[in-house]
């Protein structure tokens, strides 16, 4: 694991761990942290919302509202679109704050459709 994954780990967890406070924390470790939305009544399950984990060659980031709502990808930039790596996963080698910042916008506009869309 390269030296610069657990910082990366910690910047992209520390975009969803605001979202704690109204979600449920399902893992807290140094590799891998895990938000659920709750219950959906309209799903019958509980609901996957984000999460970071370290991996071998990069860390992931999984955020499944951009997979439930694939137009919340229309309009991110290219450069964050190469981090993608199938429909609701982004990789990370290294911190690129610009990228983050993107990102970091992407989880708020997905939570708020989360919330709005399966929870209101």
């Amino acid at each position: 694991m390269p030296n610069e994954f657990p910082i990366v780990f910690e910047k992209l967890k520390s975009i969803i761990k605001p979202y704690a406070k109204k979600l449920t924390v399902k893992t807290d470790k140094a590799d891998l942290y895990y938000l659920d939305a709750g219950f959906s009544q309209k799903w019958k399950k509980e609901l996957f919302f984000a999460s970071a984990q370290i991996k071998k060659n990069y860390v992931s980031f999984y955020l499944m509202p951009v997979y439930m709502y694939p137009d919340l990808l229309k309009n991110i930039s290219p450069e964050l679109k190469k981090h993608m790596q199938g429909k609701s996963c982004f990789n990370f080698k290294k911190v690129e704050p610009k990228l983050l910042d993107e990102l970091n916008q992407l989880v708020k506009k997905g939570f708020e459709r989360l919330m709005k869309e399966e929870y209101s």
